[in-house]
């Protein structure tokens, strides 16, 4: 490649950066100033209910009269502004919105130590988030703590309404960084920290319908049909690269369960499945897994490969000795496979129709 050609990608690649970074500031402004004016009418309305004792019936009359008045504004319903009002008793304690680039807020959501307290970094928070986003929290989660905590993961992965809920459901908050790992010891600072937030314990597979006994081959597969939903509980940065990849040692074949590569680590992340309890002779069988991706598939300027060992037990003290010594960074966490009830199970199940006939001939006596 000529120098000018490199010269004229990297240029390109400059400004490129620069039209983004104004479009999300732009989005970001837009969204601050609707929950800057969400806020002040919440608080409008709440001091005036305070104040001058104005009942229940003023907002309904308020949205019908807005709606008249100005009938090309959207988002000032009776349920939207009641919603305000419970946005600003919700926040009533800050004084002022402080903006900060949400480029400047901490990669890596943990939970609970890293949350910020302050009203500054709460602030910051609120006004990147969109309105739906809030009501969503306000309603769904109670502490504020774990409420700040998913703010700062939705902004930071991009979730949807959809993807919120469906984390605030699997409680991610509880789940995050809790699997057992030898990170610290085999992994430099900050990307141990980076690497251990981004692993959970337990992983949620509440998709798939398996009953016992299965075979791990089984599990494999669901996971590969529901790979959306597998790479949304493994959380945003995974890859997919391949299912039973195959690694040539001398004259000798090994397969992979499931091989991804991480975005946000820069390194192959090697997953094995196990049926049933963690076993210490796991990790032995990762570590040379490991060794063998960082000597055939690792770039130069790749990380170290990551292991992760999900299984459906696994004792804390048992994989803490098991990971002592090993070279490589290995997590362990659990699975948790649907809580739905199996086919054979809901078959001997009554329907709601002869429920209903019970009750009417119970009523009858």
């Amino acid at each position: 490649m000529s120098k000018e050609i490199a010269q004229y990608k990297s240029l390109l690649s400059d400004i490129k950066q620069r039209i983004q970074a104004a479009q999300t500031r732009a989005i970001l402004a837009v969204n601050g100033e609707m929950i800057l004016l969400y806020w002040g009418i919440g608080r409008l309305l709440n001091e005036r209910q305070q104040q001058e004792g104005w009942g229940a019936g003023v907002i309904p009359k308020l949205a019908k009269d807005i709606q008249n008045e100005l009938p090309e504004v959207k988002g000032f319903s009776e349920r939207n502004l009641k919603r305000m009002v419970s946005f600003y008793r919700e926040y009533s304690g800050i004084s002022e919105f402080v903006p900060q680039p949400v480029a400047q807020m901490d990669p890596s959501p943990k939970m609970p130590q890293a949350v910020a307290q302050t009203n500054g970094h709460l602030s910051t928070l609120l006004l990147a988030l969109p309105w739906g986003h809030q009501i969503m929290l306000i309603e769904k989660v109670k502490d504020l703590e774990a409420r700040q905590w998913y703010m700062q993961a939705s902004l930071q992965n991009g979730w949807s309404r959809h993807v919120l809920a469906l984390q605030i459901e699997g409680q991610a908050h509880f789940r995050q960084g809790k699997a057992a790992t030898n990170f610290s010891e085999r992994l430099p600072s900050p990307q141990s920290e980076l690497a251990h937030q981004t692993l959970k314990d337990p992983y949620l597979f509440d998709f798939l319908t398996l009953e016992e006994p299965f075979h791990e081959r089984e599990l494999e597969t669901g996971l590969i049909q529901h790979l959306e939903k597998f790479l949304l509980e493994l959380g945003q940065g995974f890859a997919f690269v391949g299912r039973q990849y195959q690694l040539q040692v001398g004259d000798n074949d090994f397969y992979l369960d499931l091989l991804f590569y991480h975005l946000k680590l820069r390194a192959f992340v090697v997953i094995e499945l196990k049926r049933g309890e963690f076993k210490p002779e796991y990790a032995g069988k990762m570590n040379f897994y490991c060794n063998v991706v960082d000597d055939k598939l690792k770039h130069q300027q790749d990380a170290p490969t990551i292991g992760l060992i999900l299984c459906q037990q696994h004792d804390k003290v048992l994989a803490e000795y098991a990971l002592r010594g090993i070279e490589k960074p290995i997590g362990i966490s659990n699975f948790e496979l649907t809580r739905a009830l199996p086919v054979s199970l809901q078959s001997s199940l009554p329907t709601i129709e002869e429920i209903e006939a019970e009750f009417s001939a119970a009523s009858k006596k």
